[in-house]
């Protein structure tokens, strides 16, 4: 729906022009009222409807889930990776926090992005680390507004599931939102501050403030109020639709033909409205989880993490999406930790030259990362799903950085942690190293698994991911 032919005082007022000012108003007061709704379609009316009933639903008929953590900077090496290949594997010094979801997750080795790698663009590894990562794509070296990357792979499945749910993707971040500027040795912020992208030239911009991502998803006020304002919502709509068609109904006996043309124009956008509150309609209820709404950003990156995984697992846990990203950190991020010790800056740190003292605090930012994903990959192995299984055994959560190695800025053997189930459809618990393979590969293994069809290629893909 064109929102300005709508919603744009003057452009109104020129197709209505014949219209009296009484009547002019209150169609467009009425439009504006309306807010913007998402065009969804509940999973159950399509359950018996053919090759729909596979997309992103388990073989139990419970929703599946696919989610992308991105943290930065790489990882020190000689941590990371287990010693032993296969479900004999010894969880590393880094990859300890895991334990408990161990036989939940898969270590993959030898996951390659060779688009990141300089080539002829020289310096900007950590724009094109995080460009790439869910895109596959060499990106544009540019900082000016003529960016270019490519449609990353949640995107690429959100545009075939997305109807299913309420949003059709979430993107989350625990940093700043940039979309412009430079950044990285000629590159545009916005390759390294957002991973997913709608168009090659239009990143999805994540949110950044858990009490506005809560409020998003179930409204504001206290738990019980907030399906009851939805409610309220819902039924002014209609009843503010009904009105503009009613008033609309009269007008037509009363207009030149070129103004019937015109308002014409104007119901068709109004239908298109009215579509989508049908959709809307047909999931009944927004979901009301009784936890009290986030007061905003927390003071602690350990909390402000924690909460913002919170959020997705409450979107999860009530079907309002199935497909997220959450970005911890920008890719190059220079913060601090001194909450466990270390006042220098990430990124400073990771040019260690081998400095062992450096590359011990790198392991311990490594260390503080993995453990804000294990926490999260626990409660969702404790969040029992509508089939009896748990959110994690019908989730694919893949947890990685673009850069390898920090200090040389490699972009293969990339560190790669894929966790979850997919409903029965993965091998979880284990450790395999795949020998160089592009990491699209894996992506478009889980885009399969997730029932978007007819989509061949992503990014450097060389095929599907074997052995997953």
């Amino acid at each position: 729906m064109n929102t300005k032919q709508i919603f744009n005082p003057d452009a109104a007022a020129q197709r209505f022009a014949s219209l009296s000012r009484r009547n002019f108003l209150r169609g467009l007061g009425a439009c504006m009222a309306l807010p913007a709704l998402e065009s969804v379609m509940p999973a159950g009316l399509l359950a018996a409807n053919g090759k729909a009933a596979n997309l992103a639903r388990t073989a139990t008929g419970a929703p599946l889930r696919m989610a992308y953590v991105y943290f930065p900077n790489g990882a020190i090496q000689p941590s990371w990776w287990p010693k032993n290949e296969g479900s004999d594997f010894d969880l590393s010094r880094t990859l300890q926090p895991l334990a408990p979801v161990k036989h939940q997750l898969q270590v993959l080795g030898g996951m390659d992005h060779v688009n990141a790698t300089p080539g002829p663009d020289g310096a900007g590894d950590h724009a094109r680390a995080s460009g790439t990562f869910l895109t596959g794509v060499r990106v544009k070296k540019t900082a000016g507004s003529d960016i270019q990357a490519g449609i990353s792979i949640d995107q690429v499945v959100s545009n075939q599931v997305g109807h299913l749910t309420r949003f059709p993707s979430l993107e989350l971040t625990c940093d700043a939102v940039r979309k412009s500027g430079n950044c990285d040795s000629g590159y545009s912020c916005a390759y390294q501050y957002n991973l997913s992208w709608r168009s090659p030239n239009t990143p999805v911009a994540p949110e950044p403030n858990p009490r506005l991502f809560f409020e998003r998803l179930f409204g504001g006020g206290a738990p019980g109020e907030r399906a009851a304002g939805f409610a309220n919502r819902q039924a002014q709509q209609r009843s503010i639709l009904d009105f503009v068609l009613d008033d609309a109904r009269a007008l037509q006996g009363k207009l030149t033909h070129r103004d019937k043309q015109k308002l014409d124009e104007y119901l068709t956008s109004v239908r298109e409205i009215e579509k989508r509150i049908q959709k809307t309609e047909r999931f009944g209820k927004t979901p009301d989880p009784s936890v009290t709404t986030p007061s905003g950003i927390p003071g602690s990156y350990e909390e402000y993490i924690q909460v913002m995984f919170d959020m997705l697992i409450l979107a999860f846990q009530t079907d309002s999406t199935r497909i997220g990203t959450f970005l911890m950190a920008n890719e190059g991020s220079n913060r601090a930790f001194a909450e466990i010790g270390i006042p220098e800056g990430h990124h400073y740190l990771t040019h260690h030259q081998n400095k062992q003292e450096m590359i011990d605090k790198v392991a311990q930012i490594d260390l503080f990362y993995l453990q804000q994903f294990a926490k999260f990959l626990h409660k969702m192995e404790q969040t029992p799903d509508v089939d009896g299984k748990s959110l994690l055994h019908n989730s694919m959560i893949v947890y990685g950085s673009g850069n390898a190695d920090g200090n040389r800025h490699s972009h293969v053997n990339l560190p790669v942690l894929l966790a979850g189930s997919g409903g029965g459809t993965l091998t979880p618990g284990r450790f395999v190293k795949h020998g160089g393979v592009p990491m699209s590969n894996l992506l478009l293994s889980l885009a399969d698994r997730m029932g978007a069809q007819g989509v061949e290629r992503l990014g450097d893909s060389t095929g599907r991911l074997g052995n997953a």
